[in-house]
């Protein structure tokens, strides 16, 4: 009996080629819309840095500062 049950396979494999197709089907899903939410996000992140870098701009700033000071609040910098 306990041979019967190591031979035979959970459900046959014409049924299972279904719901392998179906958990595939499902990830590729998933897979998509996350890279849709992360470039939603993407895009949400450089209109406002574009933003704020026009407001820089517009107040005299200079980018280029305003960038070294960015790179100067870096932990590795920030401990020396």
């Amino acid at each position: 009996m306990l041979s019967l049950l190591a031979d035979t396979p959970a459900l046959p494999l014409d049924e299972a080629g279904k719901y392998v197709a179906g958990a595939y089907l499902v990830f590729m899903v998933l897979l998509v819309v996350y890279v849709a939410i992360m470039a939603t996000k993407l895009q949400r992140m450089e209109r406002d840095l574009r933003e704020l870098a026009g407001i820089a701009e517009k107040n005299g700033e200079n980018t280029s500062e305003v960038a070294s000071i960015s790179d100067s609040s870096r932990p590795s910098e920030v401990a020396r």
